[in-house]
């Protein structure tokens, strides 16, 4: 029998996993501006089993807005573990620091660092920072677009000794990559009707090492959420996300998916 101590998802201000940030969740603008909004989401759950199968998950996101609210320094962090027993079977999550303009100008520069681990891939630790020029298409009370062009440089440590690391651990061993990327965004989302919103958010990153031979092997990442609220407070989330990569160092699947659906309560 399943005991769900603990699952909730919490959001203190208006608004999402993924990559898509809470400050993006809709098009629609907020009629109260505030200069520092926190969001948090956690969950946890325990399964008695021959072992007892704990899963624990959280979201925070920290959006500072300055300049008259024309920029916006965001704060977002990530992490998902489970547990068997003494037998790790989940561990990953990022931390990540951007700055970018409000969505006030059609151009404007987006600034980003990110720490990302995945014990389960053998991904000890992922460090990148880079830039992209962000471009606003148009934006109205219906939907909106937004899209954007740059480069970061990655630094990465491959680990399959981790115990955490899921795949076979024959004839490989510890790798370190480090190299330039080109990094293409989207952002969309649509208003569908009252209390349901569409939003969505896509990055195609290309490798820019060895002379441009692994080009054509980008990483995609894309994440979709559907918020149909049922009351003023409380809104049903359905996610989906993948990552599929094929350009990965160590012999692990180049394609993950993840599929959820959530209650959300804001204030």
């Amino acid at each position: 029998m399943k005991y769900i101590l603990c699952s909730f998802i919490c959001i203190f201000s208006l608004a999402i996993h993924g990559q898509i940030l809470n400050i993006d969740r809709q098009n629609i603008k907020d009629t109260i501006f505030k200069k520092n909004r926190f969001y948090l989401n956690f969950g946890f759950s325990l399964d008695r089993q021959k072992r007892n199968l704990i899963e624990f998950n959280s979201q925070a996101e920290n959006d500072f807005f300055f300049k008259k609210k024309q920029l916006v320094w965001i704060t977002l962090a990530h992490t998902d573990a489970s547990f068997n027993g003494a037998s790790i079977l989940e561990n990953n999550g990022y931390f990540q620091m951007r700055l970018r303009d409000n969505d006030s100008r059609r151009v404007y520069p987006d600034y980003f660092i990110q720490y990302q681990w995945n014990g389960v891939w053998g991904l000890q630790n992922r460090a990148l920072a880079g830039c992209n020029v962000r471009f606003r298409f148009w934006e109205n009370k219906k939907d909106d677009l937004y899209a954007g062009i740059g480069f970061f440089y990655e630094y990465e440590k491959w680990n399959p000794f981790m115990t955490s690391f899921a795949f076979s651990q024959d004839s490989v061993d510890i790798v370190y990559r480090a190299m330039p990327r080109l990094n293409v965004t989207a952002k969309a989302a649509i208003h569908l009707k009252e209390g349901i919103d569409l939003s969505g958010s896509t990055f195609i990153q290309f490798p820019l090492n060895q002379q441009f031979t692994n080009f054509m092997n980008p990483r995609w990442f894309i994440d979709l959420k559907l918020y149909c609220a049922i009351t003023k407070h409380i809104a049903v989330v359905i996610n989906y996300d993948h990552n599929f990569d094929a350009y990965r160092p160590l012999p692990i699947d180049t394609y993950y998916y993840n599929a959820n659906v959530g209650f959300q309560l804001k204030w």
